[in-house]
């Protein structure tokens, strides 16, 4: 038989135990004037991301309300927070695009409600098991950088954009040299009329493969290969042809379809991917609408970003210490348990670890307080703070490596800095510790 989904479908059932085959997702809501409480709000959102429209309709039978409808099982009034759990049957486990259309999708623009936002995802092992995560993570980038006991130190290459091929390669030369790990690219730098894509990598690496010979210590470059798809795919082969062991990619603007494929498509290299998440705060920084950067960071992991930008506390940009550290702790353990209104589960079998990156406004002085909240077991990224220290890049880059070992040995850096003149500049420019 036949009959409306009205009459049917109950998509609020605060007695539901989700089962090991659930999606669940968390949502912050804020009804408008035209609904009538933070049920029906639930109904509605349960209904539009699933089975059910606006009206009853003659083609939803019994079955498959029975057996695909979600069930909202949380609801707290106080917080405004509700849980939907959604069976793995309703989404298309290795499509990533597909999920997102309907767990955040359509319901966005209902007129039912103020604001939206998607604070979690806790993925089915199905799902899990459809994706094959980063190839590295933290242990296989530690073992490829040999950089085990503190954190990955590097820059960005500035001014962004304006340098030409042999200006960028000899200020990653000096960075190096000063004793970084890692130069990379930054976000909008990719194939320009002053700097084109291929002469920047082979004059970059050439540079490189010099300074690993004179210091002794790998060295490691992160060049922007985003562009369409089939570009992207030529320029990762033109870097592993070239012996780069990196690429970068912005995660938001290729979208999450080119993610997954060039993840596929670089399986078979031996090639670290660095993702950078300009344009993640378009969605991700208004508190009550869009989609948190914890979401991001989950969905990065399963597709397989080796490293992410998730946050520095201090710095330049958006995002506070809670916040950062759920998601750096997200992305960089074996399992998740709920312990916050704001976490789910998750229990991530074999998707490895992803290395976090604190990137936006840092100098050497912040690196005492860096160290003491996010770990070693970082990438830690200054761009104005290398390149604008007073002696210049080299000098720059000794002052942010002088200030890791003044913290890693137990000294101040105001008492390291009496015996490294590089790094008693930087404090003298930027303030004391």
């Amino acid at each position: 038989m036949i009959i409306g989904c009205y009459n049917l479908v109950d998509y609020v059932n605060l007695d539901y135990e989700p089962g090991e085959n659930d999606l669940i997702a968390m949502y912050y809501v804020e009804i408008s004037p035209e609904c009538k409480n933070l049920e029906q709000a639930s109904e509605e959102i349960a209904k539009e991301s699933s089975i059910g429209t606006w009206t009853e309709i003659a083609t939803l039978s019994a079955e498959i309300a029975e057996r695909l409808r979600p069930s909202t099982f949380y609801i707290d009034k106080e917080n405004n927070i509700i849980k939907i759990a959604y069976t793995k049957e309703l989404f298309e486990a290795n499509n990533l695009p597909q999920i997102l259309s309907a767990i955040a999708g359509n319901i966005y623009g209902m007129k039912v409600l103020r604001s939206l936002r998607l604070l979690d995802i806790s993925f089915p092992k199905d799902i899990i098991k459809a994706y094959r995560g980063p190839k590295f993570g933290i242990e296989g980038i530690k073992k490829l950088t040999n950089v085990k006991d503190r954190p990955l130190l590097g820059t960005i290459v500035k001014p962004k954009v304006g340098l030409n091929e042999v200006e960028h390669s000899k200020i990653c030369g000096e960075a190096w040299q000063g004793g970084l790990d890692i130069v990379k690219d930054d976000e909008n730098l990719t194939s320009m009329t002053f700097n084109e894509f291929e002469k920047r990598i082979t004059e970059t690496l050439k540079i490189r493969d010099k300074i690993e010979s004179k210091t002794g210590e790998r060295k490691f470059y992160m060049p922007n290969i985003t562009a369409p798809l089939s570009v992207m795919k030529k320029r990762a082969d033109f870097v592993v042809k070239n012996g780069g062991e990196y690429v970068m990619v912005d995660i938001v603007t290729i979208g999450f379809s080119a993610l997954q494929e060039i993840r596929e498509y670089l399986n078979d290299k031996d090639v670290v991917i660095h993702a950078h998440r300009a344009m993640h705060a378009a969605f991700t920084r208004n508190k009550k609408h869009g989609m948190t950067m914890l979401v991001l960071a989950k969905l990065m992991r399963l597709i397989g970003m080796d490293q992410l930008h998730t946050g520095t506390i201090v710095g330049k940009m958006e995002g506070g210490k809670q916040e950062v550290l759920e998601i750096n702790n997200t992305i960089s353990k074996p399992k998740i348990k709920d312990n916050s209104l704001t976490t789910l589960d998750q229990n991530w079998d074999n998707i490895k670890p992803v290395l976090p990156v604190a990137s936006g406004g840092l100098s050497p002085l912040h690196i005492p307080e860096l160290i003491k909240i996010l770990g070693k077991d970082m990438v830690y990224q200054f761009g104005g703070g290398c390149h604008g220290h007073p002696d210049g890049t080299e000098a720059g880059a000794r002052a942010i490596r002088q200030a890791v070992d003044a913290i890693l040995q137990g000294y101040s850096l105001t008492e390291y800095a009496k015996n490294n003149s590089e790094l008693a500049k930087a404090i003298e420019k930027w303030g004391k510790d």
